[in-house]
């Protein structure tokens, strides 16, 4: 595919569609970026400038179009604390050596590590995020008038309803109808309920280029590199699932090393802006794919409308009303839970059911999506080793004298089954010789070749001759590498070892 094609393919291959759900990521983006601000403890501008500016670099650097990337709430919580003791200039630092400590990932290629997440872990992440989507969205319908309500159930009947008008239902998204037509409502009617400009004061002016104003040293460095590690991980992990999801969402694929590095030139250009680090959002991609955006295009308009609303249009976006963009998060919010994995409860192994539930309950109970999917992960991984070690089948057969025993190893030899493996021998039988044929087993790692050392050396102190036959060119590289059975002084090493 030539430039001009991959061009037009990544950019200009839905226009209209983007054009419009990037304005409605924009609107939504808003009320958002200034809430994590809050929750970080700086000031609305900070999640403004820093949405802007990861949306449009994100857009270009970026593995995974029609995502969209910007200040998070799961970034914002590691901030706090950095935020409270050493102020902004120390956060905008941590933000750029963030961003720094993704592009190395990047080219250590850790987001290949993506294969090792299960479809569970994703569905729980998934499932997870929804219920956080919705819970945040309490607050705004907590304590309120009848007009918050009657505004939100409106908003979800326009989003709902609005696609099936004919002919127009599919050309404008549904989201964008339900703020405009609910702003027009509040504003016509003077409707006295909370909007965005209650969120916080919106920026006038444009961003500018700042190099943090921290000292260069080994102390700031200390100080910061926690924190930037903690966020490098966090965010690459919310980015990776998240262009996991899309892709599913769009049946297209992603590079998810180039995103990788994308996310962390993103951030440098955050932090260098004034703005606070970020990554992918869940609830945002799924409004830009609803709403019809599919290129790199879409995540651009967002970025760009996003900064002219709050910087030239502020007094229109202040009048936005929260019950608007609620109603929008509750349809993000419904369609991103995984329905489907309620009704398999019943079809699916319990295992599979235990990694997903244990994943969105440690995800909703913690606020922390690294923990909730590295819980899945070991869960997932333990299951799998458990149900590997027990394919291990070890047969034998005596030879007509009486006195030779082969035994036929058929499977997986691992931590996880060379207990079982140890146990299939007759240590107490009588032979002159036993062959233990391995031509159909694997051995994985340094406990499975222990086993073997100690398989071998049992028959021999009871004064058997063993032959080891079969072993395929890997697992004799690594018996070979840390076997001691066919050692000198075997026996002493066995111990050691």
């Amino acid at each position: 595919m030539t430039l001009i094609e991959t061009l037009r393919q990544q950019w200009f291959s839905n226009v209209r569609g983007d054009l419009l759900s990037g304005l409605v990521v924009a609107l939504a983006l808003i009320p958002e970026a200034i809430a994590f601000s809050i929750i970080a403890g700086v000031d609305p501008k900070v999640g403004l400038y820093a949405s802007f500016c990861i949306a449009v670099v994100i857009s270009f650097t970026g593995g995974r179009p029609g995502m969209i990337s910007a200040a998070t709430g799961a970034m914002a919580l590691l901030m706090v604390t950095l935020v409270r003791d050493h102020g902004l200039e120390y956060l905008l630092a941590a933000s750029v050596l963030c961003g720094v400590l993704q592009i190395a990932a990047g080219y250590l290629r850790l987001g290949s590590l993506m294969r090792f997440v299960s479809r569970s872990v994703v569905t729980g992440f998934v499932n997870a995020l929804a219920i956080l989507i919705f819970m945040a969205q309490l607050p705004e319908l907590t304590n309120v008038t009848w007009h918050v309500y009657a505004m939100t159930a409106a908003g979800l009947g326009i989003i709902y309803l609005f696609p099936y008008l004919p002919k127009i239902g599919k050309v404008i998204p549904s989201p964008l109808v339900c703020i405009l037509s609910m702003t027009a409502v509040a504003m016509y009617f003077g409707l006295d309920i909370r909007t965005v400009a209650d969120m916080g004061e919106l920026p006038d002016t444009l961003p500018v280029f700042l190099w943090p104003d921290v000292p260069l040293n080994l102390d700031t460095l200390l100080v910061i590199l926690p924190y930037s590690a903690a966020m490098a991980v966090v965010g690459l992990l919310e980015s990776m699932m998240t262009a996991t999801i899309v892709d599913d969402l769009t049946d297209t694929s992603s590079d998810k090393n180039r995103e990788c590095k994308g996310q962390g030139i993103a951030n440098i250009g955050s932090g260098l802006l004034g703005g606070m680090a970020g990554c992918a959002m869940i609830g945002q991609s799924v409004i830009n794919v609803k709403s019809g955006g599919r290129t790199r295009l879409s995540c651009f308009v967002a970025g760009v409308v996003l900064l002219l609303l709050v910087v030239f249009a502020s007094d229109w976006v202040g009048q936005i009303p929260m019950a608007a963009l609620v109603a929008v998060m509750i349809m993000v919010s419904i369609g991103t839970f995984s329905w489907d994995s309620l009704r398999n409860l019943r079809k699916h192994p319990l295992s599979t059911n235990i990694v997903m539930v244990t994943t969105v309950a440690v995800v909703v109970a913690t606020h922390n999506l690294a923990y909730g999917v590295l819980a899945g992960v070991l869960l997932a991984s333990l299951f799998f080793a458990n149900k590997i070690g027990h394919f291990l089948y070890i047969s034998s057969e005596l030879d007509a004298s009486g006195n030779e025993r082969r035994y036929q190893v058929v499977g997986q030899v691992f931590f996880s089954s060379a207990d079982k493996f140890s146990a299939s021998f007759d240590f107490k039988e009588v032979l002159d010789k036993v062959t233990i044929d391995l031509s159909r087993a694997h051995f994985w790692d340094i406990t499975a070749v222990g086993a073997l050392d100690k398989v071998v050396l049992k028959f021999r102190r009871e004064g058997t001759e063993v032959a080891v036959i079969g072993l395929n060119q890997a697992s004799a590289t690594i018996v070979d590498r840390f076997g001691v059975h066919d050692k000198p002084d075997a026996a002493d090493q066995l111990i050691g070892h």
